[in-house]
């Protein structure tokens, strides 16, 4: 089922495709193409679509690529035999796409995921960052390493099984169903009307070949292997001190329910040691960009501006 997205006068987007050795990183070019975009990410199993309802209520005049991560929305999927170690990969993956554009001084926003590979990005070339906007999220997920260490085994045999998965494995769902199983995992965070927006970049009609009726979806299932990928409070810290671009950290109340607040707090508090940070909460779940746009943009055009 295809869903057209209706824009507000003056705001255009378009489908572009950015060519890496495994094939091609999909995304989305909202307003001005003679303009460098600020570069936009979005959260683990996500799509570029996660910024359908807040890109069009910012000014025309802003330029945003919204980028679909490997495996995810419309870009390509690893080949078979590769991991996805979602942080270090997406790190890798905004600097091909900087060098490929050759681009300076960039800016960056991310919700989740993408806000922390926002933060990655600022600390390793921190003189090559003017400003990151990070959505509900501080840094990289920090994880104790006995829990680390408790799940490597699970992940292993985990991902192996996502790689050999035959086609009679593979789930498929009628439309309406498909969008109860995505709002059912969601948990609240998200609207119906709102699964249906990632929906547009997340599921595909069942190839013939399958033999099936429906849809299934887009994304590679060994993204849910992402636990081998984590970090330390120590690690995060050491990053964070690293940072010196400008900074806007939306925290959503009540947003994510993180494990340990302390080190999301902890991690604003050593940024502010070098770099100019505006801390803010507001109301709003975890995906507060997509459910309620309007309880951010004003942050955000603010932040554009004075930067």
């Amino acid at each position: 089922m295809n869903i057209v997205q209706q824009l507000p006068p003056g705001v255009t987007v378009e489908e572009i495709e950015i060519p890496v050795p495994w094939g091609h990183v999909a995304g989305r070019w909202w307003g001005p193409r003679d303009k460098q975009p600020i570069i936009a990410i979005h959260g683990w199993q996500d799509n570029a679509g996660t910024w359908d309802n807040l890109i069009p209520l910012l000014p025309v005049t802003t330029a945003v690529l919204c980028i679909d991560l490997p495996g995810h929305g419309l870009s390509s999927h690893y080949p078979t035999g590769m991991s996805y170690y979602i942080f270090w990969d997406g790190l890798s993956l905004l600097r091909r796409i900087v060098k490929h554009f050759k681009w300076r001084n960039i800016s960056l926003m991310g919700h989740s995921l993408g806000g922390a590979l926002s933060f990655m990005y600022a600390a390793s070339f921190p003189d090559e960052v003017d400003s990151i906007i990070c959505i509900d999220i501080a840094s990289p997920a920090v994880r104790e390493p006995a829990t680390m260490v408790k799940s490597t085994g699970w992940g292993v045999d985990k991902l192996l099984e996502y790689e050999n998965l035959t086609d009679d494995k593979i789930p498929c769902y009628e439309y309406d169903e498909m969008i109860n199983v995505v709002l059912d995992a969601y948990k609240g965070s998200i609207s119906r009307d709102d699964c249906k927006v990632l929906m547009k970049r997340g599921m595909a009609p069942v190839p013939a070949h399958i033999k099936k009726p429906g849809y299934l979806f887009r994304r590679d299932p060994r993204l849910k292997v992402s636990g081998m990928a984590m970090m330390s409070i120590e690690t995060a810290l050491e990053y964070a001190a690293k940072i010196k671009c400008k900074v806007l950290n939306i925290r959503a109340l009540p947003g994510q329910r993180w494990e340990r607040l302390d080190y999301y707090l902890n991690v604003i508090e050593k940024m502010k040691e070098k770099a100019d940070v505006r801390y803010i909460e507001v109301e709003g779940t975890h995906h507060v960009h997509l459910n309620s746009p309007r309880n951010i943009v004003d942050y955000i055009d603010d932040f554009l501006e004075d930067y």
